[in-house]
């Protein structure tokens, strides 16, 4: 099985979402939305917890690339413009430092247009757990 695989199967509240995962290479992710009626708030835009969604899910690829088992222990996020109904999210997210048990990761967040979404920052704990049966990144 792939990291990618594993992911896609095990986070159901991603894929309940939309969230999907298209590329994993060794620090470096990238996930993608399409933001439907579903996601549209009170105010007719997209809800910040779909946006985060698509970043954490990101976020949950690049920073287990090493096939330890690792998760956000913190995380913020910045909305720099509202995502609208058809827009297609694409969050790419590195590793800025690859710490062996406390990593710092980073994604931005973008529109079809390349225009930047959101900013989201998170600080990962790797726990001394492989992921047993993972034998690739993708």
């Amino acid at each position: 099985m792939t990291l990618k695989e594993f992911i896609t199967k095990g986070d159901r509240f991603a894929a309940n979402a939309g969230a999907e995962l298209i590329t994993i290479k060794e620090g470096y992710a990238s996930a993608r939305m399409t933001v439907t009626k579903e996601h549209l708030n009170a105010g007719g835009v997209c809800q910040g917890g779909a946006i985060f969604t698509v970043a954490d899910v990101a976020l949950a690829a690049v920073s287990n690339t090493g096939l330890s088992l690792t998760f956000a222990i913190d995380s913020s996020i910045f909305y720099h413009r509202s995502a609208q109904l058809g827009d297609i999210l694409i969050a790419e997210a590195v590793a800025v430092s690859r710490h062996p048990k406390v990593p710092y990761c980073e994604v931005k967040v973008k529109n079809q247009d390349d225009v930047l979404i959101a900013s989201f920052q998170a600080t990962c704990y790797t726990k001394r757990v492989t992921l047993e049966g993972i034998d690739s990144l993708e």
